[in-house]
């Protein structure tokens, strides 16, 4: 792992049993890891959506108490490859689990175990680290169906904890930050404490924007989508932010089913990201998309580098 960046405080400054680590989030697509970072956070920092691939990026996001410092490294979902995008993604995923402290596979609990997880599993196997299986999604089952998940987890790996929870409801949401901790060792703030992730904004407004896609269209136009904040402008006397961001689709016809009729998809895209917005920036919001077509981009590396997904730029 690259630390090269990391502000690394005095130990003198913490307690003496102060803990601090990273723990990485896996799992297949779906599981909940992005739902799961938000609800630790106590704010909204990866986007979410039911489609598959909605994590591109690798980040971390940086929880600070009193007595310890949990770097939480969110990953795209591990699947099987159907283009380049495909594979740089699990690429990141695979890379995110080197050098870390604990690792938390997360398994849907209302969707029974499968080949997506047991493979996800086999890569745990040659970790060091500490691991922590998560039955996320308690919520969406019963009892009787949790403690067959619950055994059916056992199978796939020797795991140090089990923690069955719910992002949605915060269900033994401190019960596993506890056993992350538990598993952590001592060690000093790798991070301020008002530091809360490590995406730059741009990065994040560009998922903000790319989420109301995904949650707009179906099938498969949102895996065509790639956005990229291209001018970000603080108007100090409007308290307003201006925000001009390019949404890219590999196809003429994907770019007139994201205009829509008279621009009213666009448009409500555009209205929809700029609420979400305005939350995250505290401030007013003028929001910009245009789209744009370049081909096949999901099929070249180099552009899906420059996007930042994967392992990005």
């Amino acid at each position: 792992m690259d630390l090269d960046y990391l502000l690394h405080t005095d130990l003198t400054n913490e307690p003496e049993d102060f803990k601090s680590g990273f723990v990485t989030l896996i799992g297949r697509p779906n599981a909940g890891k992005s739902t799961l970072l938000n609800a630790i956070m106590g704010q909204k920092i990866a986007i979410t959506s039911d489609t598959a691939q909605t994590t591109r990026h690798r980040f971390r996001a940086v929880l600070t108490k009193d007595d310890f410092q949990v770097v939480i490294i969110d990953t795209p979902g591990l699947h099987r490859p159907h283009d380049v995008l495909g594979e740089e993604l699990n690429t990141s995923a695979l890379k995110a689990l080197e050098d870390v402290d604990v690792v938390a596979m997360l398994i849907d609990a209302s969707a029974e175990v499968g080949k997506g997880d047991i493979w996800v599993a086999e890569q745990l196997g040659r970790l060091s680290a500490k691991k922590i299986c998560v039955l996320s999604k308690v919520d969406l089952v019963s009892a009787e169906q949790l403690e067959k998940q619950r055994l059916a987890a056992e199978k796939l790996c020797t795991w140090d904890a089990m923690v069955g929870l719910s992002s949605v409801t915060g269900k033994n949401l401190d019960a596993f930050i506890e056993e992350v901790v538990y598993l952590l060792p001592q060690g000093p703030k790798w991070f301020p404490d008002d530091m809360q992730t490590d995406q730059p904004i741009e990065v994040i407004v560009a998922e903000f924007i790319r989420e109301k896609i995904l949650r707009t269209f179906t099938d498969e136009v949102p895996h065509a989508i790639g956005v990229q904040v291209e001018e970000m402008q603080y108007v100090r006397k409007k308290d307003l932010y201006r925000i001009y961001a390019i949404v890219y689709v590999e196809r003429d016809s994907q770019k007139g089913i994201i205009i829509g009729k008279h621009g009213a998809s666009l448009k409500r895209i555009g209205t929809e990201a700029r609420l979400d917005l305005e939350q995250l920036l505290g401030c007013k919001v003028f929001l910009d998309l245009r789209v744009k077509v370049k081909k096949n981009w999901r099929r070249d590396a180099n552009q899906i580098r420059r996007f930042g997904y994967g392992e990005g730029a």
